[in-house]
């Protein structure tokens, strides 16, 4: 077993050029494969990942989905109260988070899963500012539960979090390589988008994250990374501020917008 890093030692580890402290969004379907909701194999695909960009200086927040689980707006919940579907839908995330956490620790990397609904033989609650001292202490944390209100979902809770912590980007990890035109898995023309502005990726109602959540980091001028987060190595290179996937910000940076 991996031996864990200082934890003061790693706080005093400069990052890399790019964001020295970041929100990585994953869906709960991206724990998931063919054979079970939550793999083995991914999950320590993704731990490895998050270990590495923490043990190189980046302070690292993580918001999970449930969808591979349940989620409140999904055929399983037909029929259903919304809020109580919606309640069960942040219990998933609680199991997922709780998976990730061992996973990333069995790499030696001190984590804490913080959630919104309290449960304090599970995890600790949310609180700002203890999320944030845990990031300055070199430990990944883990926002379980969403914003622990039904209507909203982890996309917004993820740009919230974002937001209150004080990262300096959303990373989107996705199973597509980036924003496009219309799905690539149905559509061999569709195009790829280098760079989007927020008001173009709401006008076009492309599938970037819900409206709330784009208008939170809008507002604020956020801005979000979606990439493909089982490339080889991609969850270092986009902290690193390499050019991976689609940035969605205010304004592009000159470039073309597309491939």
């Amino acid at each position: 077993m991996p031996v864990a890093m200082d934890e003061r030692r790693r706080s005093d580890v400069t990052p890399p050029p790019g964001y020295d402290r970041i929100l990585i969004k994953l869906s709960g379907e991206a724990f998931a494969d063919e054979k079970a909701s939550i793999s083995p194999t991914i999950l320590t695909s993704l731990a490895r990942q998050l270990a590495t960009i923490a043990g190189d200086g980046v302070q690292v927040g993580v918001v999970v989905g449930g969808g591979n689980i349940f989620r409140g707006t999904s055929p399983q919940a037909t029929g259903m109260d919304r809020s109580s579907a919606d309640s069960m839908g942040m219990l998933a995330t609680v199991i997922n988070a709780l998976a990730l956490q061992d996973a990333i620790e069995k790499q030696g990397v001190p984590t804490r899963v913080l959630s919104a609904v309290a449960m304090q033989e599970l995890c600790e609650p949310y609180i700002r500012r203890r999320a944030i001292r845990h990031l300055e202490k070199g430990r990944i944390v883990i926002f379980a539960a969403g914003l622990g209100e039904p209507y909203f979902s982890t996309d917004t809770a993820a740009a919230q979090r974002a937001l209150e912590i004080n990262a300096r980007a959303i990373l989107k990890a996705t199973k597509v390589d980036g924003v496009y035109d219309r799905d690539p898995v149905l559509h061999a023309d569709a195009r790829r988008f280098d760079e989007l502005t927020y008001l173009d990726a709401l006008q076009r109602g492309l599938k970037v994250m819900d409206a709330t959540a784009l208008s939170l980091c809008m507002d604020n001028d956020l801005p979000i990374i979606v990439f493909d987060v089982f490339a080889e190595d991609n969850i270092r290179r986009v902290a690193a501020g390499e050019p991976i996937g689609t940035v969605v910000r205010s304004r592009p940076s000159g470039g073309d917008d597309g491939d």
